[in-house]
């Protein structure tokens, strides 16, 4: 993509290249509400607890993504290391932005300063990918602890889950731009529980009949799970760069959509 097709793509003038103070803004706020920002770490370590060791005793042995056989919890792991970073970032490129856009109309101030709507944009999508990257990174460390990170490609999980991130927290800003109450956040969670329920997070694609496995193919966090499925167990192909691509796709829809609409809410 030139530089000429991402002019006429993102609003003309909305970006002045300071982005980054939204980060510092929302690192400092983040101080306060600390255990907030925290407490989304702990779900997938319970889900790992109770299902991993739990449930995995009575399942016993699944077929990885190379055909060897892994443990369930090794098999489940990859699939909450990729909701997690979903998590983080969606939850917080939603509710957050929701409320400074709505109630608090923090961005409406901030257009008073030097910042455009894609600053405003490209600085809370940042923010929410730095969210999920930590949520990904706590749970990496748990993985390691457990004994789930058996092969060096593992190194890659963290950079993987960033862009994991990245994807869901452009999404996320946008979709949030169209909301007009709180109960539109009702749809934010009827995507995202199936999302984590049916991407391959617990069971095996084969489990599911013909029509649904296509449905779960197309499902962002199944080609989020795949990814980390397969640098966490160094089942490694090149069908995995179409997985990257796909982030990719969602990356950039997500960020014009989101530069586009704020600058509409908020200049228009």
């Amino acid at each position: 993509m030139t530089g000429a097709t991402v002019s006429r793509l993102l609003p003309g003038g909305g970006y002045a290249g300071r982005s980054r103070v939204l980060l510092e803004r929302s690192a400092i706020v983040s101080r306060r509400g600390w255990l907030a920002f925290v407490s989304g770490f702990f779900e997938p370590v319970f889900y790992l607890v109770a299902m991993g060791q739990g449930l995995g005793s009575l399942v016993g042995m699944l077929p990885g993504p190379d055909g060897t056989p892994i443990s369930y919890a090794a098999f489940i792991a990859p699939g909450l290391l990729a909701a997690s970073a979903m998590n983080g970032a969606v939850f917080d490129s939603t509710f957050n932005v929701f409320f400074k856009l709505k109630y608090a109309r923090l961005y409406d101030a901030m257009l008073a300063t030097p910042l455009g709507p894609v600053d405003i944009a490209l600085g809370e999508i940042g923010w929410a990918l730095i969210r999920g990257g930590l949520y990904a990174l706590g749970f990496l460390t748990v993985m390691a602890g457990f004994g789930l990170l058996t092969s060096p490609w593992a190194l890659l999980a963290l950079p993987a889950a960033l862009l994991v991130a990245f994807a869901f927290a452009a999404v996320g800003m946008a979709a949030t731009s169209f909301m007009r109450s709180w109960q539109d956040f009702d749809l934010v969670t009827l995507a995202v529980l199936p999302m984590f329920l049916f991407s391959t997070t617990f069971y095996p694609l084969s489990v599911y009949p013909p029509v649904l496995q296509t449905v779960v193919q197309c499902l962002p966090l199944y080609h989020a799970v795949e990814l980390m499925r397969g640098l966490t167990t160094g089942a490694v192909h090149v069908g995995m760069l179409g997985n990257v691509a796909y982030f990719a796709v969602m990356i950039a829809l997500g960020v014009v959509v989101a530069a586009r609409r704020l600058d509409r809410l908020l200049l228009r």
